[in-house]
């Protein structure tokens, strides 16, 4: 299955991120699950969590060479946003 891609990310509270695809569609991924796994452990330090940017190509998000994730990922386990999400703001 192809998944939309990604053309922005923004980091919000709680270890969360709001992504949004081309196709229109805002979704917020809870990366605290993540924390656990020991590639995702530099996610703890808020200045790399907030660092995050988009793949060249929209085909995922990355913090670094290591840390990173699948436009799939994101949208299959995102979930879709109506409305503002400012409050959130880190």
């Amino acid at each position: 299955m192809e998944y939309p891609k990604i053309i922005a990310v923004k980091p919000l509270k709680n270890y969360r991120l709001l992504v949004s695809f081309r196709n229109g569609v805002q979704k917020i991924y809870d990366c605290s699950d993540l924390l656990e796994k020991p590639v995702f452990q530099p996610l703890k330090d808020k200045a790399f969590f907030k660092a995050v940017r988009v793949d060249q190509g929209g085909y995922g998000i990355r913090w670094s060479d290591e840390v990173n994730l699948a436009e799939a990922e994101l949208w299959v386990n995102g979930v879709e946003v109506k409305g503002a999400v400012s409050e959130l703001a880190v």
